[in-house]
């Protein structure tokens, strides 16, 4: 019983570290949700100039927050500043949203920083402190941009490939409601359009092609678990979260922009068992119905 009530200690002590990094941004989220809502070409009032503020804000500024929040969380401004600093490199160096990028950058880089500072605390010839405390943080973050910038773009490449291949073998298979055990958890890390426009529809173009019909069209357009997901926290959550949530289900249902429920799971992941649960039993049905429909 004991261990038991370590191992909850450490995941709820995680959940809040995550929660730190991601919740004190939610803001940003929801008004970039509500500009991609309105402004892009399929929204309700496209707007071409408009639309070129989403891309960047969603692939460089949200994931610089995180990554500046976590940095900041461990060290104060001058992990802040690495922590966005360092990030940079893994947004530049991958071709997918980098959230999950930065929230391991920003961490480690204000972790390493920090120690580097208490180190070198007292160690500094009055006079000179500026000098080295800029130094210190600007060859540090100089040398983790570069090793992110090479490095965490092809985790994030080989973490997709086992995606393909795990989705490629379900789906041959015909278990579609199991395809939620790959999908989720790549949605919350803001990997879901390197899944939908590398994965699935290349599988549903072939499908409809040969078959003149797919399912698999149906896959990301499904907003239910994200719907239940932001409803239950909206009910039963608390802070920022049980405050936000209800906007981010009007952005999610309404405006079909998923991304904004992406952040509620990553500051308590637990969470991810209840999205892939409710996208598990949502394409069960669908393919029950479907079934139904064409006996």
């Amino acid at each position: 019983m004991g261990k038991d009530t370590k191992v909850l200690d450490k995941i709820r002590k995680f959940g809040g570290y995550m929660s730190g990094m991601v919740m004190p941004n939610l803001g940003a989220f929801v008004g970039w949700g509500l500009l991609a809502a309105l402004f892009i070409p399929t929204g309700w009032m496209p707007n071409e100039k408009l639309n070129e503020m989403v891309g960047p804000i969603l692939n460089y500024l949200l994931p610089l927050l995180i990554g500046y929040t976590a940095g900041y969380n461990i060290h104060g401004q001058r992990g802040g500043v690495i922590g966005a600093f360092t990030t940079m490199g893994v947004i530049v160096g991958s071709d997918v949203t980098m959230f999950s990028g930065a929230m391991i950058m920003g961490p480690l880089s204000s972790w390493l920083l920090k120690k580097i500072d208490t180190a070198l605390d007292g160690k500094v010839k009055p006079g000179f402190e500026m000098f080295v405390n800029n130094f210190s943080l600007g060859i540090l973050g100089f040398a983790l941009a570069i090793a992110g910038y090479f490095i965490i773009g092809p985790i994030v490449n080989a973490i997709i490939v086992v995606l393909t291949t795990g989705i490629k073998f379900l789906i041959s298979k015909k278990l579609i409601p199991l395809l939620a055990v790959f999908m989720s958890p790549a949605q919350v890390l803001f990997l879901n359009n390197a899944v939908n426009h590398g994965i699935i529809s290349p599988i549903a173009y072939a499908q409809a092609q040969e078959a003149g019909k797919s399912l698999m069209f149906l896959l990301d357009s499904n907003c239910g678990p994200s719907l239940g997901t932001l409803c239950a926290i909206a009910l039963f959550g608390k802070g920022k979260a049980k405050e936000t949530a209800p906007m981010a289900m009007f952005i999610a249902g309404i405006a079909g922009i998923g991304e904004v429920y992406f952040p509620f799971v990553l500051a308590n992941p637990v969470m991810i068992v209840a999205t892939m649960g409710g996208m598990a039993t949502s394409l069960f049905l669908l393919v029950v119905l479907l079934s139904l429909i064409h006996i």
